[in-house]
């Protein structure tokens, strides 16, 4: 068993303290961005366990992983990402702190900066939508880029600090399989690229009206909008629907005294869903900020499979197996219950709906587009956060952008679309996962697998492991597969 580093002189005293960093800052991070606290205040929670995000306490991580289980190294990546998040702590703050106050006025409307995008995505004229556009993006440019620029630096010389060349040599470092994963990435683009376009040109046409070659950024908001099928996806079905699906697997969502569901419109909620896993598995919420049709839908779904996901999770595990894990595990459980909602069959079950295999296929295109613009997103980081220099990088991401969605991105936000720790990998693992998962649950238990209990008794043994097993490792185990991104084409090309 591996002893803990000279400078933890308790490993287990550690994860406890781990544990309380982690569900402090996932409340504070809850209570601003569901907009019930206007700041975001991180300076005392990283105070107050600064002991556990030391330099000292990364180097003896790191050690202990060289010669321990895999669980150490999620420890070391936790204590690394500690670290970087307290150089960065201060523009994170301010970051949110001016999302969270700015507004823009578009056509005598005062709108806040984060309800910009989301009232554009409902905004029939596509003239103001282009205003509305082209309002958040000044903002952005006069008040956050340079705070964005800042973090990025940040993170440079702070991975130059925890012993690594780079960025990207850090997170190879905690076996990260960027490289591969990049392989399958440009494999992907390319055999997917001219069913795309065409797929695409068809969508936007459908959709919003216009042909692909005039769409620009402010249209594809809309496109995903697609208000032509809100008939279809009443919001007073949207919960009732949840609640049958998860009771088809066996799973009370009123009787969880652990779940809570925040769900209500609030002018500083930040529109992008998200699960806050405050305690593990003790109270996780669930939180989104309804803007309409079957967006909203697919937001509750993901984020209900990540609040089972995490509600379920054994309380006797250790905290990097609840909490720190292989983050495409989690992803994954999101994306399968998130793409019940393109299900036909499962369509027809739960909602009074026409015309499901159209829907179907319109959601497959949807699906490639972010499936491509994420794999363009990793090719990008890659870039990015190696050596080269960062001013040349706004460009850079622009291009990989149009080459991967045929869309004009705004080269401002080349530090604000980016995640941090290569999340942008997790998300494409999940989708194989999820492609792989599913086929393995369709073969076991038929199409409807999502009605059938005992899918459901499965699912809840694999979510009591929490994130302890790595993506791979749940599919060798069930089905003895290998993770790969041809499964996602091949899920796709089934509707498409």
């Amino acid at each position: 068993m591996a002893t803990a580093p000279p400078a933890i002189r308790d490993l287990d005293s550690y994860r406890d303290g781990a544990d309380r960093f982690v569900a402090e800052l996932n409340e504070e991070f809850y209570l601003h961005y569901a907009g019930l606290k206007n700041e975001l205040e991180l300076e005392s929670i990283y105070e107050r366990h600064g002991d556990l995000t030391t330099l000292d306490a990364c180097r003896g991580l790191e050690r202990a992983a060289a010669r321990g289980p895999q669980s150490l190294s999620w420890l070391w990546r936790f204590a690394c990402e500690g670290y970087i998040g307290d150089l960065t702590r201060e523009e994170a703050e301010q970051i949110a702190r001016l999302e969270a106050s700015l507004t823009a006025w578009v056509d005598g409307e005062e709108i806040p900066f984060r309800m910009l995008r989301p009232t554009l995505a409902n905004e029939p004229d596509r003239g103001r939508r282009e205003r509305l556009e082209r309002a958040r993006n000044e903002l952005a440019a006069e008040h956050l880029q340079a705070h964005f620029v800042t973090v990025a630096e940040a993170r440079r010389r702070a991975a130059t600090q925890l012993g690594a060349g780079t960025y990207v040599d850090l997170y190879r470092g905690f076996g990260f399989p960027l490289d591969a994963l990049a392989r399958q990435c440009e494999r992907f683009l390319a055999d997917t690229e001219d069913a795309f376009v065409g797929a695409l040109e068809r969508l936007f046409r459908n959709r919003v009206g216009i042909a692909l070659e005039d769409a620009e950024r402010w249209d594809v908001a809309r496109l995903f909008r697609a208000p032509g099928w809100d008939g279809g996806f009443p919001a007073t079905a949207m919960l009732p629907a949840l609640e049958a699906t998860l009771a088809g697997l066996g799973v009370d969502l009123r009787s969880q005294a652990n779940v809570e569901l925040d769900l209500e419109s609030r002018p500083k909620k930040s529109p992008r869903a998200f699960c806050a896993p405050i305690e593990v598995p003790g109270r996780v919420v669930l939180v989104i900020q309804p803007i309409g049709g079957a967006d909203d839908w697919h937001a509750l779904f993901h984020e209900a499979g990540h609040t089972e996901h995490y509600a379920h999770t054994s309380p006797h595990l250790p905290v990097e197996a609840r909490r720190l894990g292989d983050v495409a595990v989690t992803e994954g459980w999101a994306m399968l219950l998130e793409l019940l909602v393109n299900e036909p069959r499962w369509l027809e079950r739960r909602l009074d709906f026409g015309r499901a295999t159209d829907f179907a296929a319109e959601a497959s295109v949807v699906q490639l587009y972010f499936v491509r613009r994420y794999a363009a997103k990793l090719l990008y980081e890659l870039e990015l956060h190696g050596d080269g220099a960062l001013e040349a990088m706004s460009s850079r991401y622009a291009e990989y952008m149009r080459e991967a969605t045929k869309i004009e991105y705004w080269p401002g936000d080349y530090l604000a679309d980016v995640d941090p720790g290569f999340y942008a990998s997790g998300y494409l693992r999940a989708w194989a996962l999820e492609a792989q998962l599913r086929a393995f649950l369709r073969e076991e238990y038929g199409m409807d697998w999502f009605a059938r209990p005992e899918a459901g008794t499965l699912l809840r043994e694999l979510w009591y492991e929490g994130e302890g097993m790595t993506a791979e490792e749940i599919l060798s185990q069930l089905a003895g597969a290998e993770l790969d991104l041809d499964s996602v084409r091949e899920r796709i090309w089934e509707t498409l």
